[in-house]
């Protein structure tokens, strides 16, 4: 996935590299996320793509692609086997839309 769309500056970077490092803010996260969202000067476009799940607005919006693949694992765990993880079912999807199924039915899934 390349930089072309890499904002620095986008809190939602600050916002996933706290929570990789923090597990009392990872803990917060889980229970009460519109609350930790709150301490971060997010964008209305960012909180809502975080909410609502939406990786791909979150990419275009300058998330960093290793990020977003985190924030994926934060928010929906890893899975055992390589491909089969909700995590990253949920980014894939996301960042397809509506060429998910087509991606799909090519690979034969």
């Amino acid at each position: 996935m390349a930089l072309e769309h890499f904002d620095p500056l986008l809190r939602t970077n600050d916002l996933v590299q706290d929570l990789k490092w923090d597990r009392e803010l990872r803990a917060r996260f889980e229970s009460a996320e519109k609350e930790v969202l709150d301490g971060y000067p997010l964008t209305d476009e960012e909180r809502t793509a975080i909410l609502n799940r939406d990786f791909r607005t979150l990419f275009l919006l300058g998330l960093h692609p290793y990020l977003l693949s985190q924030l994926s694992r934060l928010i929906y765990g890893t899975g055992e086997k390589a491909g089969s993880s909700e995590a990253a079912t949920a980014l894939i999807r996301s960042l397809l839309g509506d060429q998910y199924e087509t991606y799909m039915a090519e690979r034969g899934e």
